[in-house]
C-alpha cells in the first residue's frame, strides 16, 4: 500500500483514464481484423452478448457513481462490441479454403 499512498491524488483521475484508455483499446485489433477479412466466423457470439451486457452493466455504475473514466471505456468498448455483434450478424460465412 505504501506505493499507492505515495501517488499523489491529482494524478489518480489520469491513472483511470489512462487505464480506461487501455481497456477501450482492446477490441480495436479483432474490430478491424473483422472489417478487414469480412470474416467472423470463429467469433462467439456468446462472449460478444456477454461484453454488451456487461457493458451496460458498468456502464450503469459508471454513470451511478459518477465515475469517467468507467464511463468512457465501457462506453468505447461497448460501441466496438456492437460492431462486432454487427460484423457476426452481417457478414456471411466464408468457406474453408482448400
Amino acid at each position: 500500500m505504501p506505493v499507492l499512498a505515495a501517488i499523489p491524488p491529482d494524478m489518480i483521475p489520469y491513472i483511470g483514464y489512462f487505464g480506461s484508455f487501455l481497456t477501450a483499446i482492446t477490441f480495436i485489433p479483432q474490430v478491424y481484423k473483422s472489417w478487414q477479412s469480412k470474416s467472423v466466423g470463429d467469433l462467439s457470439i456468446l462472449m460478444v452478448l456477454i461484453v454488451v451486457l456487461s457493458t451496460i452493466v458498468w456502464l450503469v455504475y459508471g454513470f451511478a457513481v459518477d465515475s469517467g473514466p468507467v464511463i468512457v471505456a465501457n462506453f468505447i468498448v461497448l460501441a466496438l462490441t456492437l460492431v462486432l455483434l454487427y460484423f457476426k450478424i452481417t457478414f456471411k460465412k466464408q468457406p474453408p479454403l482448400s
